[in-house]
């Protein structure tokens, strides 16, 4: 005997026993195919539960996106399991489950995390962001080591003019590329901006549309751009993507570490941290906001739908200041939470300093008109924020209230905008346009991806501030607290026991819908899950005294 043998017998061993482990006990050990899953319901009253649950397979579309995550060899870098430690709890999200892999064939745990872990990563960015990530990750994470795939778009070789249509606005001029990317004779246009080097990014929807290149305020002023089009495949993968982790319901709603609530975090000006603060946004931000912060960075042109904010004009959606700038402790809010269903991801992952600093930075360098150069007007020096607005405690969720908040939904015309079903296909929906001249569509409130955070309080501070630089107003001075409270329940019970990814109503009984809706029933964790089969027991930890826990049955 000598090394060389022993190395031989310690591979076929290794590899003999891989084979087994990954192979053959997934098949005997018959906790490996169940589809049971803890996962997080909103109810009728806005409350978060856990609740066992049944994962559901794949679509055709998922299931050729997993084939060309497969294809492409992205396992080799990105993990799917989330270990039982506090660090991967804290960092990923809950621990990963057994039911969570029952329509997984090969299994793609890993171990490497050369990137990050995808376990839970569905529904954390949008769609935009996805798909500009995958034509080349360096736009978003100017340090990422991901190779672009560039090559799952299609990129016409020549460039193509940009021309007047004869209306009054500026489309692409009509080629046999062209035609095969639009439809020039539709009667629905589709708006889109290339970025400042000329790329224009295509979307599959864009098939059945004409095209309207919208530049208002020169986000682009050449005559040509080169085209990366989506394709099937690139859409097929971002949908497998987005599945991963929604098998656990709304779980990120109750995330803690980017459920932050603060009302001011305000810091002195400091040139030192200004100058921290560029470099975390040259990190971080610039990808997406540009360079001049003025929303117009590369990725901005995979953003057709939801334009990156425009910190030059100052205007900013998110606040709880009666005027229209925001606290330090708004901005931290926004930038840890992200923003969802937008390409703004939640940051809570950056230590708090880096948050701070950014904020900085925006504030006294990119928050700044400087039309005139002899005279910059620094909105927050000129204009700084007044205190921030008081919300008390939300009164107690019930059938009467989800009532008045209706009739008030009619009485203010929400349905206007959002449609009669919240799904922001009301009569008004075409056609708007935010303040920089840019097609706005009314959220979707049955999605539950609440852009200001999924508490009920987060939709009262929205009614009562609106959206700044949007058409959604301030309802603070036209409806009382009571009122505006009604109203925000009202809105958080259109996205009650649904699907987060695909938005379809979830399969649950009349017994189990009951149980749930009981604002006394705690089931605030996996461990203390709603069971609605009463032939499975209960686990977990009691509840705290004076809590109900949750039973083993509807």
């Amino acid at each position: 005997m000598n090394v060389r043998f022993f190395a031989l017998f310690a591979g076929v061993f290794c590899i003999t026993l891989a084979v087994i482990t990954q192979g053959v006990l997934p098949f005997v050990e018959p906790s490996s195919r169940t589809t049971r899953v803890t996962s997080v319901v909103r109810t009728d009253f806005g409350q978060l539960k856990w609740t066992v649950s049944e994962a559901t397979d794949y679509t055709e579309q998922q299931r050729r996106g997993r084939n060309i995550y497969l294809r492409e060899g992205c396992w080799y870098c990105h993990s799917q399991f989330v270990r039982p430690v506090t660090g991967e709890i804290r960092r990923w999200g809950p621990v990963s489950e057994a039911g969570e892999y029952a329509y997984d064939v090969p299994h793609l745990l890993g171990t490497r995390r050369i990137g990050p872990d995808l376990t839970r990563v569905g529904l954390k960015y949008s769609d935009e962001w996805h798909l500009a990530h995958f034509y080349n990750p360096r736009m978003l994470v100017p340090d990422s080591i991901m190779a672009p795939y560039r090559g799952l778009f299609h990129e016409p070789d020549a460039a193509v003019r940009i021309v007047d249509d004869g209306a009054g606005n500026r489309t692409l001029e009509r080629t046999e590329v062209t035609k095969g990317l639009f439809d020039f004779d539709s009667q629905q246009a589709i708006q889109l901006t290339p970025n400042a080097n000329g790329l224009l990014f295509v979307p599959l929807k864009a098939r059945e549309r004409k095209p309207i290149i919208l530049t208002p305020n020169d986000e682009y002023t050449g005559e040509t751009v080169s085209i990366a089009a989506e394709t099937e495949s690139v859409a097929a993968l971002v949908s497998y993507v987005q599945k991963l982790g929604t098998n656990r319901g709304k779980w990120r709603d109750l995330f803690e570490p980017q459920s932050l609530e603060v009302m001011d975090a305000t810091m002195p000006r400091s040139e030192e941290w200004i100058a921290y603060g560029k470099e975390v946004y040259e990190r971080r931000c610039i990808g997406c906001h540009g360079a001049k912060g003025d929303g117009n960075g590369p990725a901005a042109t995979f953003m057709f739908n939801q334009r990156p904010r425009d910190f030059t004009s100052a205007v900013f959606k998110f606040r709880l200041t009666k005027e229209p700038l925001p606290t330090d402790g708004d901005m931290l809010r926004t930038i840890t939470r992200g923003i969802r269903g937008t390409a703004m991801p939640p940051w809570y992952e950056l230590p708090l300093n880096d948050r701070l600093a950014v904020i900085q930075y925006i504030k006294y360098e990119l928050a700044v008109d400087r039309s005139d150069p002899a005279s910059p007007y620094a909105f927050f020096v000129e204009e700084p924020p007044g205190p921030p607005l008081y919300i008390g405690r939300p009164p107690t969720p019930s059938q009467t209230l989800l009532d008045r908040g209706k009739e008030v939904w009619q009485v203010a015309k929400c349905w206007e905008c959002h449609g009669q079903g919240g799904k922001g296909d009301g009569q008004k929906a075409a056609g708007l346009k935010d303040d920089l001249g840019f097609a706005t569509v009314p959220a979707d409130l049955t999605s539950g991806q609440f852009k200001s955070g999924p508490a009920v309080e987060d939709i009262f501070r929205t009614i009562t501030t609106g959206l700044s630089g949007t058409p959604m107003p301030s309802y603070r001075d036209s409806f009382p607290d009571e009122d505006r409270w009604a109203l925000s329940y009202f809105v958080v019970a259109l996205s009650a026991y649904k699907d987060p990814l695909s938005l379809q109503p979830l399969s649950i009984k009349k017994e189990a819908r009951a149980a749930l809706n009981d604002l006394e029933l705690v089931a605030d964790k996996p461990e203390r899950a709603y069971v609605p089969d009463p032939s499975v027991p209960a686990s977990g930890p009691p509840a705290p005294p004076g809590e109900k826990q949750a039973p083993a049955g509807g």
